[in-house]
């Protein structure tokens, strides 16, 4: 059976809207560079706070991109895709949202230009790819070496990652902790160095002042000792790490017990804590003298622990567990039968303390130990979330240095090196490409010249000396922020991970690729939009 001419074919539900070529590669780019725009204020020592209000009124002041981007709520989905490049810059190196981000929000600004000239995406692309690899490779040859045992120059690293962050007087001790943090946890697998974020704990509390902030070769349990007869300070501990309750086991089923005689309800009882006492028993034979234990501890076992003076803590979470493993060198035992001397870990020190208004266990002076604990302190809770936040960047700095230990200048040099060098390697393409590729090095600039707007200096006199400096063998010459002008950043300490840059430039390629390639986007009408329509149609039914 045909349709009659002209009748219309519906193929998507009512409601559903589709935008499709030019229009909706330009409504994609419009909100990426929307994105882009929101953070670019924030770049640098001397970039500027958002207020950040959410949807029941909580309050968040930061600077931090990744942070920005995960905190508001959008709906494009090409907003989505560029956020999805700040995660991704996050959750693999740490830093560098901020320029990924502005990165990826400029090359879709220069291909908008591009395809308003009738270039065809997919010679923007291609344009793009290759100059993405001659960018990588000037980062390669530019790159510096450097050695793990040089303080000064992981310290020169942090503090140019902190740089934009609000911790005043702290910011040194927050550098050093990061440092002495990511080295002790530094292991050796196949014959390279590795460092795990999940064998840092961090553990905020409110309460003293940033400059108190203290690293602690071990663990903090955030738990009390469960009895006050227990000793709350051991030196010399040896530690049992059970995942299994101290307790009576019920039955997987229901069951009945009929006692017509009194004295089997006292043996019954009596059983109960022979079972308890034995368990007791265990442990101090192997000789421990502290427990953790992922699950319940029983009143009466309690009592024997502390009558034997073993010091108990209940209902410790697995993370902490997994950390109290690493920090101690003892095995997590699943069966008491299986208790023995060698699964005991040890600690030099383990002491219940109170923290602001809670008491928390503290695992110190561990030999050796692969996790670690910061305990992080301020007067204020958004204090406190910032400097968590710049800690976290920090020790994502240092990892990322354990796994590759090469810097670049910072302060837009390595980015001006880059449009430099790939300014003389376009005469090797023709054609559209090459316009691409020159595309591709005016976005590069976009970070020298936006530090030298957000730092109040003038950007085309910043650019124009910028320029003539690495035309002049200025390979390391950045934007001076703090002096005016330029300089040289690796004299003037302000070197950051070779990796957080090359990650950066990967991820907003990659995001500008994908939102360049998109020329049809069909939205579904929502459901609650549909509901609404629905109760708009209705008529009501009247009342009598």
């Amino acid at each position: 059976m045909s349709l009659a001419p002209g009748q219309p074919v519906i193929i998507l539900k009512e409601g559903t809207t589709r935008t499709q070529g030019r229009s909706a590669q330009r409504n994609n780019i419009a909100a990426a560079k929307i994105i882009a725009e929101m953070v670019r204020t924030t770049l640098g020592p001397k970039g500027m706070d958002k207020l950040l209000v959410d949807n029941i009124g909580d309050v968040i002041v930061t600077n931090d991109g990744a942070t920005i981007l995960e905190k508001i709520d959008v709906e494009h989905p090409a907003a989505k895709m560029i956020i999805e490049v700040a995660k991704s810059q996050d959750h693999v190196v740490g830093d560098g949202t901020t320029t990924a981000v502005i990165l990826a929000g400029e090359l879709l600004r220069k291909a908008e230009e591009l395809i308003e000239q009738k270039i065809h995406a997919s010679t923007i692309i291609s344009g793009y790819k290759k100059a993405l690899e001659t960018a990588l490779s000037v980062i390669d040859q530019n790159a510096i070496k450097i050695d793990l045992k040089d303080r000064e120059t992981l310290r020169k690293v942090n503090t140019t990652a902190l740089g934009s962050k609000s911790l005043g007087f702290a910011l040194d001790k927050l550098v050093d902790i990061a440092i002495d943090a990511v080295l002790n946890v530094v292991k050796e697998t196949n014959g390279k160095l590795r460092a795990d974020k999940d064998d840092i704990q961090i553990v905020k509390k409110i309460g003293k002042s940033l400059n108190e902030t203290e690293l602690v070769k071990g663990v903090i349990v955030d738990k009390e000792v469960v009895h006050a007869a227990m000793p709350k300070r051991v030196e010399n501990a040896r530690i049992a790490l059970i995942d299994s309750p101290f307790e009576i086991e019920k039955t997987e089923f229901s069951a009945e017990i009929r006692i017509r005689d009194p004295l089997k309800i006292k043996e019954f009882l009596d059983e109960e804590t022979n079972i308890l006492k034995g368990m007791v028993d265990k442990v101090k034979a192997v000789g421990a003298n502290v427990v953790f234990c992922q699950k319940g501890i029983d009143d009466a076992a309690q009592f024997f622990l502390a009558k034997e003076g073993i010091l108990a803590v209940r209902r410790v979470k697995k993370s902490d567990m997994e950390k109290l493993a690493k920090a101690t060198g003892g095995r997590i035992v699943t069966n008491f039968e299986d208790l023995s001397t060698k699964d005991l870990g040890k600690a030099g020190l383990i002491e219940e303390r109170k923290i602001g208004e809670d008491r928390m266990v503290f695992v110190e002076k561990c030999e050796n130990p692969k996790s670690v604990a910061v305990l992080l302190r301020a007067g204020l809770e958004r204090q406190l979330d910032e400097a968590e936040r710049a800690l976290n960047d920090a020790i994502m700095n240092m990892i990322d240095l354990v796994d590759d230990a090469r810097v670049v200048p910072g302060g837009g040099a390595i980015e001006e090196e880059v449009a430099r060098q790939i300014r003389l390697a376009s005469g090797k393409l023709s054609g559209k490409e090459q316009l691409a590729f020159l595309a591709f090095a005016d976005a590069v600039e976009a970070i020298p010249r936006t530090l030298a707007e957000n730092a109040g200096l003038e950007p085309v006199e910043i650019m124009a000396q910028l320029r003539h400096a690495h035309e002049n063998n200025g390979k390391t010459i950045g934007v001076n922020i703090f002096g005016g002008g330029v300089a040289d950043m690796v004299k003037n300490g302000v070197i950051e991970p070779a990796k957080v840059k090359i990650h950066a430039l990967r991820s907003s390629f990659e995001a500008a690729s994908m939102v360049l390639r998109i020329d049809d986007v069909v939205a579904a009408s929502r459901k609650k939009e549909e509901k609404d329509k629905k109760k708009e149609g209705e008529t009501e039914t009247p009342e009598f």
